[in-house]
């Protein structure tokens, strides 16, 4: 991923002051002239702050004074986007609920959707809906209906409750199913960048109300689109990792007479960021065909010599009766940003339909002083 500075660096900053310059050049603009400056050792959330306030400073009043100067920009230039576009509409979003009335909060609504093609507005509708998220809710149904697909994905992304990088909505935590509707309307969406949305949205609802996602990829597979199931077995993946008898059975993949040999791990020291390979075999033993959805468990040592698991996904197969599965796996162990490795006692173990079979345990060797930190 670029650093935060080629997102949001003195460019940007000073594209913004000239935009809005252009766009009121009556104004006078003391603090973003300045911004471009002030961003050296600011993460990107703080870099898109400041110029947020940067913005908010140079363009007093209320939500109508902002929009106004926002419109005119975005209408004097094709330019006027980018990663300014989250600053901007932060802007926008602050100015409405500190200084707006419920119209003004509607049209800052109907901001964040025109901007939305020029980046996305999907952090800043974030504030909104915290705010007050029936009267933002009035608006993101319309959303679904537009004939552009970025402002439909808005209405899925911008609504999802485990957002990457975004501030949660408690309220969508309190009221579980309170998005579904937005979701109904686009399942059968015809852009695969809305689709892929909706999937997601799906996922995250999975980690906290896994009935009630099971029900509504039920509903969905009961009137879908050629693209609903694959939708579905995105959406339902989390459920799936994590053994969901209903997940795995919607998917087709019932319990299921299968016998497993392993995993075996071939070499029980791996080397610090190295592989550990596993080797294993499957039969079904069964007098009809399976359909089997294989996934592995690594378990992984913690600083405090506890144990944590992640599933990955390993194979879907279907094996007739009788028929057997061979598999051969090496799963890294190269230092990645995302996840801290610790030396010590690890273990590998197989899960089949959500039948965990395993584990076997090898250990991860410290590092010596030729490693990478």
């Amino acid at each position: 991923m670029p650093f935060a500075e080629e997102l949001i660096g003195p460019q940007v900053a000073t594209m913004l002051f000239h935009s809005i310059h252009a766009a009121a050049p009556g104004r006078s603009l003391r603090v973003l002239p300045h911004a471009a400056g002030a961003l050296d050792g600011l993460s990107l959330r703080e870099r898109a702050d400041l110029l947020r306030d940067a913005l908010l400073a140079d363009v007093p009043g209320d939500h109508r004074a902002l929009a106004d100067v926002i419109r005119a920009a975005r209408d004097a230039s094709p330019d006027f986007g980018g990663w300014l576009i989250w600053p901007v509409t932060s802007a926008v979003a602050s100015r409405a609920v500190q200084r707006g009335s419920d119209e003004d909060f509607t049209d800052a609504m109907a901001l964040l959707a025109e901007l939305t093609g020029r980046l996305t507005s999907e952090f800043a509708v974030r504030t909104l809906l915290r705010h007050d998220l029936d009267l933002a809710l009035e608006s993101v149904p319309r959303w679904t209906g537009s004939p552009d697909d970025h402002v439909r994905r808005l209405a899925s992304e911008g609504t999802r409750p485990y957002l990457p990088w975004a501030t949660r909505v408690p309220q969508l935590f309190e009221r579980p199913g309170v998005t579904v509707p937005i979701l109904d309307a686009l399942y059968r969406d015809g852009s695969e960048y809305v689709r892929r949305s909706v999937a997601n949205h799906l996922n995250d609802l999975s980690r906290d109300e896994p009935g009630l996602v099971v029900d509504t990829a039920r509903r969905w597979l009961g009137a879908p689109a050629p693209t609903t199931p694959a939708l579905v077995r995105r959406g339902l993946r989390t459920l799936v990792k994590r053994g969901h008898p209903g997940a795995l059975g919607l998917l087709g993949f019932a319990p299921a007479a299968v016998a497993v040999d392993g995993p075996h791990i071939i070499d029980e020291g791996v080397p610090w960021g190295g592989s550990v390979r596993f080797r294993a075999a499957l039969r079904n033993v069964g007098v009809a065909s399976a359909r089997l959805a294989i996934d592995y468990v690594v378990h992984h040592r913690k600083a405090n010599g506890a144990s944590s698991e992640k599933t990955f996904k390993l194979a879907s197969r279907t094996l007739a009766a009788g028929e057997d599965l061979q598999i051969d796996r090496a799963h890294s162990f190269r230092q990645i940003t995302t996840r801290r490795y610790h030396p010590g006692a690890h273990a590998i173990a197989l899960q089949v339909n959500g039948v965990l079979a395993g584990p076997a345990p090898f250990e991860l060797l410290a590092p010596t002083a030729t490693d990478p930190p």
